[in-house]
């Protein structure tokens, strides 16, 4: 039973009768438990009455249609009496909690204007000023809190932005969640805090961001720490340089320095030398303490960027549809990161860790979805798609009439392992351009997807793979495939992989990859393994150690443009 649905054993009663009362457009009782109307509440109800369902003089983004319905069967199930605040216009503690929870509600990397929760704060504050407050404010100020709260937990749950509008391709996840019922119970039973916990992404990721996130905004303004670096470059260990205690600054600043060197330092080297590798680890660079121009320009971004960052990361966190509290494998796409995990709530290292080589930047980037994992293909085929083969195969084997040969790979017809070979022709390389025909490379160490394939079946036609150009795992920018996963340790994550079944040991499967006596094998999961292409650039270590990547693709600018001019729905 859904703890948003029933907030506790005592109270599975009156979580029950709030759909009905909605439904039924039934008064209820007040929050306080008494049906009868105060004093002076006529006026209140009347105006509350008319301002929900106009949406009109509401603080504010204007109301939608949907949130106007939303606003009407709220205040049909409570007789429109207000729900935050009393009739004389002072909150009362569940109103109090709303209000606060707005005006937090950057915790979260949202926008407190979203809400309107300065406007809100501002408004309670002349009603409880004032003797006799009027009627129709009072009805805007318990509107508005109604409104921004169903705005804020909905945005707190499947994010502000639909990822398929700045072209990801994945949807949000389903929210299959009344709002309006669950508003209506928080404030009949004072339980919004359990609703709030309940709607966030159950992520520890999540946790871990937004603590990072209040860690970085509580740090004081520091204008000189904030000043561009400027040395003669490269900066290598014991070369003396001018301006180092600007550098010292800055790592202070970023955290990757304890204390300021006394006296102010000359040369480069000691604390200094080891905290710019610190720092060079935590944003994907060569933690060679090297000062480069990569450093430098990491160095150089303001720390109000990476703040902003975390909250990039909590609005993608809240895309992801819920992931059963089941082991997962993610891909962290510019991080070049693939990391395995027993379930989304835990709480320390993963349980695997690898790294990745991803599709090129310009022209073949690996696409962000989520699938389920089917099977394991051990020395696999590689069934060149016909882009490559067009664009890449074609051209070299008009160029070399020996290129197949030299390749392992030959011409087929048909699909499967089984398909038939065919005899390399002009008449045969036509074909292969008209789709009638295919090129393939045979299972061997020198095939493109290594010795083993990891495949959850997807429109896009991406899945993980080992790979025989090891050399690229050295460099640290791995943007390089045609879109697919090539994964530096496939021994390592098919061992993870298959861990429920005892018969595939790592002895086992390192023997099947390297088996060349025989052809491709494949091993189906006992059950379907959830596989995450994920983009973003900050992510947090279960040690709090933030580590932020560069921005490979531009979806960290698609996505803030998305953010500043997303509307409050």
């Amino acid at each position: 039973m859904s703890a948003l649905a029933v907030l506790s054993r005592r109270r599975r009663a009156a979580a029950w009768l709030a759909p009905a009362l909605l439904a039924a457009g039934c008064q209820a009782r007040t929050p306080g438990g008494s049906a009868a109307k105060p004093p002076g509440g006529d006026a209140v109800v009347a105006a509350i009455d008319a301002i929900s369902r106009s949406g009109r003089g509401i603080p504010g983004p204007s109301p939608d249609a949907e949130a106007r319905t939303q606003l009407g069967r709220l205040y049909d199930a409570a007789g429109h009496t207000p729900l935050w605040v009393n009739v004389r216009g002072t909150p009362r503690p569940v109103g109090t909690e709303a209000l606060r929870r707005l005006a937090r509600a950057d915790a979260d990397g949202l926008r407190p204007e979203d809400y309107a929760a300065r406007a809100l704060d501002s408004l309670a504050r002349q009603l409880s000023a004032q003797a006799e407050p009027d009627p129709e404010a009072i009805a805007r100020l318990d509107a508005g809190i109604s409104l921004g709260m169903l705005r804020y937990l909905r945005h707190l749950h499947t994010g502000r932005v639909n990822p398929r509008s700045i072209g990801l391709g994945m949807d949000p996840p389903e929210d299959r969640h009344d709002y309006v019922v669950l508003l209506s119970s928080a404030v009949r039973e004072g339980a919004l805090d359990e609703i709030v916990r309940e709607l966030e992404p159950p992520l520890a990721q999540y946790r871990l961001a937004r603590e990072a996130l209040a860690r970085y905004r509580s740090r004081p303004v520091d204008s000189l720490a904030e000043r561009p670096l400027r040395f003669p470059l490269p900066l290598k260990p014991g070369q003396p340089a001018p301006d180092l205690a600007a550098l010292a600054r800055r790592l202070l600043y970023t955290g990757d320095l304890a204390a300021l060197p006394s006296p102010e330092p000359l040369r480069y080297s000691g604390a200094l030398v080891e905290a710019v590798g610190r720092f060079q680890a935590r944003h994907g660079l060569s933690p060679d303490s090297v000062l480069g121009g990569a450093t430098l320009d990491q160095l150089n971004v303001p720390l109000a960027w990476r703040a902003h960052q975390l909250e990039l990361t909590l609005e993608r966190l809240r895309w992801l549809r819920d992931l059963d509290n089941e082991p997962f494998v993610l891909v962290n796409i510019p991080m070049f990161e693939l990391t395995a995990w027993s379930s989304p709530q835990a709480t320390g290292s993963p349980a695997f860790r690898s790294g990745v080589i991803v599709g090129k930047a310009l022209d073949t980037e690996t696409p962000v979805f989520v699938e389920e994992m089917r099977y394991l293909s051990f020395r696999p085929y590689w069934n060149i798609p016909p882009s490559i083969a067009q664009d890449e195969t074609i051209p070299a084997i008009e160029k070399d009439p020996d290129y197949l040969r030299k390749n392992s790979m030959e011409i087929v017809r048909g699909q499967g392992d089984d398909a038939d070979p065919v005899e390399l022709s002009q008449g045969a390389l036509a074909k292969v351009s008209l789709g009638q025909l295919r090129i393939r490379q045979r299972p061997g160490p020198a095939n493109s997807l290594g010795l083993v394939k990891f495949v959850f079946p997807n429109d896009e036609n991406v899945y993980l793979h080992g790979t025989p150009a090891a050399e690229l795992f050295d460099r640290n920018r791995r943007d390089f495939s045609h879109g697919c996963v090539r994964v530096e340790d496939p021994v390592g994550l098919a061992e993870w992989v298959l861990a429920d079944q005892p018969e595939w040991s790592r002895d086992r499967i390192v023997a099947t990859m390297e088996d060349e006596t025989k052809s491709s094998r494949r091993v189906s999961l006992t059950r379907p393994l959830t596989v995450v292409l994920f983009y973003t650039t900050a992510m947090v270590e279960p040690d709090g150690t933030v580590r932020f990547a560069r921005d490979i693709y531009g979806h960290d600018e698609r996505l803030d443009q998305a953010l500043h001019l997303a509307g409050s729905p």
